[in-house]
């Protein structure tokens, strides 16, 4: 049946409009609305447009321009500015787009498994803490589970939340507790970055140049070309190694960053010192993505857990992460006296937040005489029957945080066979003995997975498990 010419030529008209593509410029699902930038670094703003398009962008009386390349993308550096806001931001290419509500503050990336993802609406305290989370200073944005065998350019998100009792309810808790710690003292805006994913090991959130920079890891880095890849459903494992870096980090970049804050572990338990390895490039890695060899990276001690099966399994993983602190700009929270060893989810975690943030205001943000460490094995000698231990970070006293006798320490022989000991506080130090043991060698403390010691300093920060051997 031949059409009358009047229909014809509508739907010719019709598909004509629909053919031609639309352009426009578009931002990637990290700037928007109610953002927060980096203070006194350069602000980036970049995206899509026609190839060849001019694209300007202004904030305030600051403007930049830029020329979509070959595939579309362009970007711009602003200058920086201080702490503030709200501002807009304005970008015109073929199509026009404002950014608003924009404030200037720190940002900080929230990675990890489910410690760091781990919501308020299922911490300690709930309904208080939500109610009470009327603090438009502070934004976050979440970003999807996303693995991928390419280093990826977007991610699809909801964009950046203000915070209020509407929203907070679903914010990464440790992240939240320790932007509102930040927010208290510093009293400037803070953008939080919650990456993370429950469950995932280190290696998918590392950057091939990270793998590459670790020589303990060359097995990885020489063979990152078999990591990931889909299988036959087209599906990705995102316990590969880049896999989460690939969906879930490079698509962030550019975006300037103060720092990170890391919460994870348990799913890499029973590695012992080769975690330490793995973080090494871990931290090597976003440092270079983000061309920032200076990147802070605080990280949380694992909490005591009953994990089953040898029980100093964790205690190789505690270690690891002690070890950590020697690369340099990092800082470690431990958990040892807010755990729940029932429960490989701890509710309480305000003390976490606060305890990254201790470190963060010390660190960066100049403020004296925080103390930020709980005590921190320095050195031991052996004094007769006795062991003598020296820490750093003892504060203005060491103390039994509930003042019963010191407990989880171990003492042994050249025998090798720890037993339990009797561990008293001698001004700065701990002096360690057992009866059964009269020429001592070596002393364990908290060396158990369901290890709750009592050691603190005068401010209430935990010592971390330690042992002075290397058997």
């Amino acid at each position: 049946m031949r059409l009358p010419k009047w229909v014809a030529l509508s739907l010719l008209v019709l598909l004509a409009k629909f053919s031609v593509v639309q352009a426009e410029v578009r931002l990637p699902a990290v700037l928007t609305d109610h953002m927060v930038v980096q203070r006194e670094k350069p602000i980036l703003v970049w995206g899509w447009d026609d190839a060849g398009s001019n694209v300007v962008v202004s904030i305030g009386g600051h403007q930049a321009t830029a020329k979509a390349d070959a595939d579309g993308r362009w970007q711009v550096a602003l200058p920086p500015h201080k702490a503030g806001g709200p501002h807009s931001i304005k970008i015109k290419g073929t199509s026009e787009l404002t950014l608003t509500d924009v404030l200037v503050g720190e940002v900080w990336l929230c990675s990890g498994q489910s410690n760091m993802e781990w919501t308020v609406n299922n911490s300690n305290n709930p309904k208080e803490e939500v109610a009470a989370a009327n603090h438009p200073q502070i934004r976050h944005i979440k970003i999807p589970h996303v693995p991928a065998d390419q280093p990826q350019s977007d991610v699809s998100s909801q964009g950046w939340q203000v915070c209020s009792p509407q929203t907070a309810g679903n914010f990464t808790a440790v992240g939240y507790y320790f932007g509102r710690k930040l927010q208290q003292e510093l009293d400037v805006p803070i953008g939080l970055i919650g990456s993370n994913w429950g469950g995932t090991r280190i290696e998918p959130w590392t950057p091939p140049e990270g793998f590459r920079a670790v020589p303990a890891l060359k097995n990885i880095a020489d063979n990152l070309k078999d990591f990931p890849v889909k299988n036959k459903e087209g599906r990705i494992n995102h316990q590969s190694a880049l896999a989460l870096y690939n969906g879930m980090i490079s698509p962030l970049l550019p975006y300037p960053i103060r720092g990170a804050i890391w919460y994870q572990g348990e799913s890499n338990n029973g590695e012992g010192m080769l975690y330490f390895e793995k973080m090494k490039a871990l931290v090597a890695g976003w440092r270079s993505v983000w061309n920032n060899p200076e990147m802070p990276f605080y990280f949380v001690q694992l909490a005591p857990f009953k994990y089953g099966g040898d029980p100093t399994r964790l205690a190789g993983i505690w270690e690891a992460q002690t070890k950590a602190l020697e690369i340099p700009h990092t800082g470690m929270a431990v958990t040892v006296d807010i755990g729940n060893v029932k429960d490989i989810h701890p509710r309480n975690k305000q003390d976490v937040g606060k305890r990254l943030a201790l470190w963060a205001l010390a660190k960066d943000y100049g403020m004296k005489d925080v103390a930020y460490s709980g005590p921190l094995y320095r050195g031991m000698k052996v004094d007769g029957n006795k062991v003598v231990l020296s820490f750093d970070h003892v504060g203005d006293g060491l103390v039994s945080r509930d003042d019963q006798p010191l407990s989880w320490f171990t003492v042994a022989g050249d025998n090798k066979a720890f037993v339990e000991a009797k561990a008293e506080i001698v001004g700065d130090t701990i002096v360690v003995s057992a009866d059964s043991v009269e020429k001592p060698v070596a002393v364990r403390f908290g060396w158990h997975q369901e290890a709750e010691p009592n050691l603190s300093n005068s401010h209430g920060l935990p010592a971390s498990p330690f042992r002075t051997d290397a058997w």
